[in-house]
């Protein structure tokens, strides 16, 4: 029974592993097939929430920092510039409090909390990262309405902010619902190897 167990627990680490990378490098296969479809659509926040509660032990909290970390790398150079940029400063603590909040739901990982928290990390997400760009961007007024514009409509020759809050938030939603769906599929199966052993 041991034996049979300990290939289903691999097999579930591995997926989650493999469910993390398509996650977050999604956002840059996405920036080169479809760059005008669907701006924003990746789903950041779940694979950092996810990764942490379904990939065991201290992996858990760095697996999901480092891929996050790699994937914004890789975009600076696809995007031609340099390779750590100062939005670093707001997606970093974005990606810490995205981990941490899936290292708490490690112990009620079903379906409702997981949801609930990369709702709760998508909209922090959102609110730090366009007043970071707020911040650092002399594009914006640096005033109330320079800040709200930064939330609602963004920058001229840009998609509005809230289409990509409204698509990370959908992406997020449904890579969370996946990642549980997939880890309640494994536990059954698990489940069924204790019973027929």
């Amino acid at each position: 029974m041991i034996s049979e167990h300990k290939p289903t627990n691999l097999y579930a680490v591995i997926l989650a592993v493999i469910l993390l990378f398509f996650g977050i490098f999604l956002r840059v296969i996405r920036a080169d097939l479809t760059p005008g479809i669907l701006p924003n659509f990746s789903p950041l926040m779940a694979a950092a929430l996810c990764g942490a509660v379904f990939i065991p032990g201290w992996l858990g909290l760095v697996m999901p920092l480092a891929a996050l970390m790699l994937s914004d790398a890789l975009l600076n150079v696809h995007d031609g510039v340099p390779l750590i940029s100062p939005q670093i400063l707001w997606t970093l603590p974005c990606y810490l409090i995205a981990v941490a909040i899936g290292w708490s739901l490690r112990s009620r990982h079903s379906l409702i909390p997981v949801l609930c928290g990369t709702f709760v990390t998508s909209v922090i997400f959102y609110g730090i990262t366009n007043t970071g760009s707020w911040l650092g961007l002399t594009a914006y007024p640096q005033n109330f309405t320079g800040w709200i514009q930064a939330l609602t409509v963004g920058l001229p020759g840009f998609p509005p902010t809230w289409i990509f809050f409204r698509n990370s938030l959908v992406s997020d939603l449904l890579f969370a619902a996946l990642f549980v769906l997939v880890e309640r599929l494994l536990a059954m199966k698990t489940s069924e190897v204790r019973v027929t052993a």
